[in-house]
């Protein structure tokens, strides 16, 4: 039973012709058992660098999404630290110092009137 199946297995295997035309890659039958039995690794390898090619190129997007949400989220936060920034220096200046101790009275603060003092301190040798 053996001998008559592998028989009819060669019998339909047709050797491939020297003579390669375009009849014959657009007909299939260059995609016969005999030359597939021949070059399936060289298929596997070319099939395993696409989905390792698709993959990469997959991540890549990926990662520059995500770069540019993170760029985006940085301006964000530079502006936000300006803004911040300049309103801290808008109200400490002694003008508006001035202007919260004057409106404020229930403060002990003031405005100094005599210059301060310098205190000198002998050293001990």
């Amino acid at each position: 039973m053996r001998t008559i199946i592998r028989q009819q297995a060669i019998e339909d295997e047709l050797p491939l012709s020297k003579n390669l035309t375009l009849k014959k890659v657009l007909g299939g039958d260059i995609l016969n058992t005999q030359f597939l039995r021949r070059q399936i690794w060289v298929i596997v390898i070319a099939s395993l660098f696409v989905i390792v090619y698709i993959s990469n190129r997959y991540k890549c997007q990926q990662n520059l999404i995500k770069i540019d949400k993170l760029t985006n989220e940085l301006e964000d936060a530079k502006y936000r630290a300006l803004s911040s920034s300049s309103d801290l220096t808008q109200q400490t200046r002694e003008s508006k110092v001035l202007e919260r101790l004057h409106n404020d009275k229930d403060s002990t603060l003031h405005i100094a009137t005599q210059p301060p003092y310098i205190i000198t301190i002998p050293n001990n040798e």
